[in-house]
C-alpha cells in the first residue's frame, strides 16, 4: 500500500513539472506583444507622402517596447498585402542589436550593425508604399528573437519567415494606410 501512495506521488509530481514547464514554453514561444509605434503616424491612419514612392521614399520612423528580457536581437518586416499579385514586400531588416528599440526617419541600418534582405523590387532596401491604384494597408510587424540569425546572404521573404519563426519570443506590428494621389495636370 506505502509503495501503492510512493508511486502515485511520484507520477503527481511529474505531471505538475511537465504542466509548469510547458507553460514556460509557450510564454517563450512568443504569447507576449511588443508595442510598436510610430511618430509618423497612428495605427490604421495615414502614412505621410514623405516615406512613400510618391516623395522621398524614405523608411517611416518606428518604436517598439515590451520584449522579454532573454531578447537577444529583432527583425523587421513591412508587407503590403493588398498589392494586386499578392503579398508585396517593402522592407527586411534582421539582426538588430537588442539595445536598438527605435528607428529614426531614413535610418542608415548599417550604422546598427544590422543587416537588410531583398525587397520586392529585388533590393536590399527601404522601398516605401507605391500602390498602382487606391488604398492599400501596410504592415510593420517587428519580432523580439532568442538569437542572431545566423545567415550570410540576403534573405528572401519566405526565407525571413522560417528564420525568425523558430526564435520569436514575442511580435507586434503597427498598420498604416498610404492612397495613391492623382496626379493634378496644370
Amino acid at each position: 500500500m506505502k509503495s501503492k501512495i510512493i508511486l502515485l506521488m511520484l507520477c503527481i509530481t511529474v505531471i505538475s513539472v511537465v504542466w509548469i514547464t510547458r507553460g514556460q514554453k509557450e510564454e517563450k514561444m512568443g504569447t507576449r506583444e511588443l508595442r510598436v509605434t510610430s511618430t509618423a503616424f497612428k495605427e490604421g491612419g495615414s502614412i505621410p507622402q514623405e516615406y512613400t514612392c510618391h516623395g522621398e521614399d524614405i523608411s517611416p520612423p518606428l518604436q517598439w517596447e515590451n520584449e522579454p528580457e532573454e531578447t537577444k536581437s529583432f527583425a523587421l518586416i513591412c508587407e503590403d498585402p493588398d498589392a494586386p499579385n499578392g503579398m508585396w514586400l517593402h522592407w527586411t531588416v534582421y539582426n538588430i542589436p537588442k539595445d536598438v528599440k527605435n528607428f529614426s526617419a531614413k535610418m542608415d541600418i548599417n550604422k546598427i550593425g544590422a543587416q537588410q534582405g531583398f525587397n520586392s523590387w529585388k533590393r536590399a532596401d527601404y522601398g516605401g508604399p507605391c500602390p498602382p491604384t487606391g488604398s492599400h494597408r501596410y504592415y510593420f510587424r517587428v519580432y523580439a528573437l532568442d538569437t542572431f540569425l545566423n545567415v550570410k546572404e540576403k534573405m528572401t521573404r519566405d526565407r525571413f519567415y522560417n528564420e525568425v519563426k523558430k526564435h520569436t519570443l514575442a511580435e507586434g506590428q503597427l498598420m498604416g494606410r498610404y492612397h495613391k494621389r492623382n496626379k493634378v495636370n496644370k
